[in-house]
């Protein structure tokens, strides 16, 4: 059971985050690999797996929260990708964004809204035209 949760999990990281994802468990492995390990079974394997919401949602879901947290903008670019990945658009992440400020504050839209200008900016670049 843990090996097909840890495998259903990477799969599923790797669908939605893609390269991000395994950076982000990459540079974990030198200082806390079993958190890395957590990372993969327990929110991949175990939540995103889930039936009840469809990847996109999920990821609005994702974008909307980190975005209220205020504090997370390394998780929330890699999740901005992640929803790009799964078929959110990007006037569709400036729209969740700006909605939470009514909820968590301008500063918070803010600074998600700056980050989700980094993500985009960077994806221009790996994919002009």
């Amino acid at each position: 059971m843990p090996q097909e949760r840890y495998a259903r999990g990477l799969a599923k990281l790797e669908e939605i985050d893609g390269e991000a994802g395994t950076r982000v468990i990459d540079s974990l492995h030198d200082i806390a690999p079993d958190f890395a390990r957590y990372l993969i079974e327990f929110p991949f394997g175990d939540i995103y797996s889930r039936p009840g919401l469809d990847l996109r949602s999920r990821e609005i879901a994702v974008v909307a929260a980190l975005t209220a947290m205020g504090n997370a903008a390394p998780q929330l670019k890699v999740h901005i990708g992640g929803a790009l990945n799964v078929g959110v658009t990007r006037d569709e992440i400036v729209e969740v964004i700006m909605q939470m400020a009514v909820y968590a504050g301008f500063p918070a839209a803010l600074n998600g809204l700056f980050a989700a200008r980094e993500v985009f900016a960077a994806r221009a670049m790996e994919h002009p035209g």
